[in-house]
Parts: structure tokens; sequence; C-alpha cells
């Protein structure tokens, strides 16, 4: 079974200026795809031909770099997509009391989410999850994930330079102030944790 690229779940415009059309061409129609592709022809008929994407992703961590790394890419970018939206959206109540505990509030946690986007050297993905019922903020390098961790993850941001340079040049902190500000979709996350279970590439 090929996977195919979601669509963005907005208009390419709707992220603007944050995110610009011209960059999610790029991002998703370019980036994202190249993913999808390189994935689909690693797959094809081997036994994971018809494997969830969740399971390809557990199954070639530290045995197949190569298949690893698109699988893994391809299911952070549409995870990523959904964690942004037109306008910020609202907590649930129950994700705006743990938020409140770990980071003592919604502006806590946009600063900390800042602050490990900006430290975060070279490339990866700065994350809002989930584990025992308590929040945090983690770190993956690279082409990593948290879909098979055990961690639930809520959110995720991108910090690869191509997430940003078109509209940003190499000003990492003015990508994640305008994300941060505006555009976090707080109902995806909200969504995620009351889900229970990490969220799958096939609702996208």
């Amino acid at each position: 079974m090929a996977f195919t690229l979601p669509a963005l779940p907005y208009a390419d415009t709707a992220l603007d200026p944050a995110v610009s059309a011209e960059t999610l061409s790029f991002h998703h129609g370019k980036h994202h795809q190249a993913y999808i592709d390189k994935m689909n022809g690693a797959i094809e008929g081997t036994d994971h031909a018809d494997a969830s994407l969740e399971d390809i992703i557990a199954a070639s961590r530290g045995t197949d770099q190569g298949l690893f790394n698109n699988a893994a890419q391809s299911w952070n970018h549409a995870f990523y997509w959904h964690s942004m939206a037109a306008e910020s959206t609202s907590a649930s109540d129950e994700l705006t009391s743990m938020i409140n505990d770990a980071f003592g509030s919604l502006d806590g946690l946009k600063e900390q989410l800042a602050a490990r986007g900006l430290g975060h050297f070279a490339s990866g993905w700065v994350w809002l999850a989930e584990k025992d019922g308590k929040l945090s903020i983690e770190e993956t390098h690279d082409g990593d994930t948290l879909a098979d961790s055990d961690f639930n993850p809520l959110l995720t941001i991108d910090v690869w330079e191509h997430a940003y340079y078109l509209d940003h040049q190499n000003k990492r902190p003015a990508y994640l102030e305008a994300v941060l500000s505006s555009k976090l979709n707080l109902a995806f996350a909200s969504e995620n944790l009351a889900r229970g279970t990490t969220w799958k590439f096939a609702d996208a």
C-alpha cells in the first residue's frame, strides 16, 4: 500500500505571514512529498508494504536508517501541519490545567517552547508531550520522532531551517515568535491529550 501526501488542513495562505504560501509550497509540496516518495520506494515489495506508518517507524528504528528517516519525517511533517492553525485555538480545560501546573501559564509554555526551539542545535523538532499525566517539552534531532516513543506527542514545531528560511532567513527566533504567538493549534493538542494514545498518520 503506497502512502499519499496528506493535504494541508488549511489554505496555503492561512498561516501567512508566520509561514507563507511560498514556504508551504516548498515545504509541503516538495520536502514532505519527497519523504513520502522515498518511503514508498523503500517499502515496495517488502514486508512493510501493507504496514501502518507507525509500525514502519518502529520496525525500522535502529535497523534501516534510510527507511526510518523517511518514514519518521513523513509522520513528523503531517503532525506539524496540524500543530498550526489559521488562528490560535484554545486549550481544553484539562490541557489548560496541565499547562498551568507544568509551565505556570500558557505564556510560560510559549516562552519555554521558544527557548527550547532557539536553543536546539541544528535541525530537529521541539514537542509538547504528555507522559504519565504530566506535560513536558521534548526535543528530537534531525529526523527523529516521538511517534513510537513512550510519550504522547501533543504538538510539534519544526526547527529545520527549510521550515522558515524563505520567510525569516536565518532568524529562527522570528519564526518561533510568529508561530507561537498566533498559529499554535491548542485544540489539536487538546484532542491528542483527550485521546490518550499517539495520533495516527491515517488521521491526517
